[in-house]
């Protein structure tokens, strides 16, 4: 439906409104095709002073469609005006209509209406991150720091996990200003992107190094650098913490995934208790590894290739180093197929120890307690980014030591850029999260945000150093 370029009289909307082939729904459909083209609001307000003349007033589905028209044009007083009229006629609203508010007023000079939706929210139900953020962006535009700050604690309360997008807000706003419970409350962001391994883009990146050069009397210098294999900073010189946990937290992770991963709810639903103690027979007569390989996971490295002859490559290049590994499989890779070929099967149990568990197993657990089983020199190779057992975890701090662990010990594979041969991404020896010294600030960083990749660790770091 092409929506008018004017607004209409009643007996017009009527005419299009019997031509169409479903009038039930005719109001709805224009709505959204007036929001699709961005029709002037004059047109939809026609619409609408049609509909309550024939029906006494405006369903709430026509509302919502009209203030969101409202919204993607920033009308304040239309986006007030249909507040008000929603105040009186519901008593609440869904989420998706407070959230529409919220956005169109936090853009406004009535923003501060937006913080009292907020809060009225707050009282029926947990408000979507992205009333928030809407709410954040809109203290930090008006220099009211503390207040966005008082959001954003409420937030992470709230276990809402803000967008990147946010978090660099704060320091784009924060240029400039001397003051101290400012600069902890946003070292704070870097701690938060610390412990949650999140790693910043390009662009929030920059935004980091322009607050800390901005910050008066402190003379801070930001340097963009790749880090030796070593650890050591080629900027600065300072050498980054390293990857390996200490006694106290290897000990924790191997009991807490021993009772929460191996021994939790989930690990007998992929496999059963008889086969999970073969493997553990297994592993212990062979004790030590020092590489576990997932090898369904790497065998789909290629898509084009023959599985095994992925798997065998990846196996050639960690045996080089006379390494002894050991391979998780299948049962069916054991059977002559076009995926499978018995004889480099043959070839591939030369190099290694392989466990064939049955065809429904999940292999996770079984890798993981190989790798912790063997002591803490053995690493690990899956393109998986184990994102389970971290949930399964049933506390933070040993979510934080799963993860330290795990980019300490994680080798990645994936084909090179013209695709004839692997690379390796080998477990770094130094910790690859943001990390500070009080003179200096080392952030590992990505040039573009991406979701889905966040277990490839960065290459590029930012050192910020404050000269004496």
């Amino acid at each position: 439906v092409q929506p008018p370029e004017k607004p209409l009289q009643a007996e017009e909307w009527k005419r299009l409104r019997e031509n169409f082939h479903s009038p039930e729904i005719f109001e709805e459909v224009m709505l959204n095709s007036m929001i699709r083209c961005n029709s002037h609001v004059d047109v939809a307000k026609s619409l609408l002073t049609c509909v309550a003349k024939s029906d006494g007033d405006v369903g709430y589905n026509l509302l919502i469609k009209y203030l969101a028209l409202c919204v993607q044009q920033q009308k304040t007083s239309e986006i007030c005006d249909v507040y008000d009229i929603m105040k009186m006629r519901f008593k609440t609203l869904e989420s998706g209509a407070y959230n529409l508010l919220i956005r169109g007023l936090s853009n406004s000079d009535k923003w501060r209406t937006a913080l009292t939706i907020l809060e009225d929210v707050k009282k029926v139900m947990t408000p979507p991150r992205t009333s928030y953020e809407s709410c954040i962006k809109a203290a930090t535009q008006h220099q009211e720091m503390s207040l966005a700050f008082e959001l954003y604690h409420d937030m992470l309360a709230k276990e809402l996990v803000p967008t990147l997008d946010v978090l660099q807000v704060f320091f784009d706003f924060s240029r400039g200003m001397k003051d101290a419970e400012l600069k902890k409350q946003l070292f704070g962001i870097l701690l938060y992107l610390r412990d949650n391994q999140i790693y910043p883009h390009g662009m929030f990146m920059r935004s980091i190094k322009l607050w800390f050069e901005s910050i008066p009397g402190e003379n801070w210098r930001g340097h963009i650098t790749n880090i030796k294999h070593s650890g050591k900073c080629p900027v600065c010189h300072h050498q980054l913490e390293d990857s390996n946990l200490t006694e106290e937290e290897y000990h924790i992770l191997k009991e807490r995934i021993t009772a929460d991963v191996i021994h939790g709810r989930d690990t007998f639903r992929k496999t059963t208790p008889q086969e999970f103690e073969a493997f553990q027979a297994f592993v212990e007569d062979r004790l030590p590894f020092d590489i576990v390989i997932d090898g369904l996971n790497v065998s789909h490295i290629k898509a084009k290739k023959m599985q095994c002859e992925n798997l065998f490559h990846v196996i050639n290049c960690l045996a080089k180093e006379n390494a002894r590994l050991l391979v998780l499989g299948r049962k069916h890779m054991l059977f002559n197929s076009s995926n499978w070929n018995r004889e480099v099967m043959k070839e591939m149990q030369n190099k290694a120890d392989f466990f064939f568990a049955d065809n429904i197993s999940e292999d996770d657990a079984f890798l993981l307690y190989a790798t912790l089983k063997s002591g803490k020199h053995c690493r690990f190779v899956t393109r998986d980014f184990l994102r389970d057992h971290k949930a399964c975890l049933s506390d933070s701090l040993t979510r934080h030591i799963f993860r330290k662990w795990q980019r300490g010990h994680q080798i990645m594979v994936f084909p090179s850029a013209e695709g004839k041969h692997f690379n390796f991404l080998p477990a770094f020896n130094y910790d690859c999260v943001v990390q500070t010294t009080g003179n200096t600030w080392h952030i590992p960083y990505k040039d573009t945000f991406e979701e889905k990749y966040s277990y490839e660790v960065p290459r590029k770091w930012l050192c910020l150093q404050r000269k004496q």
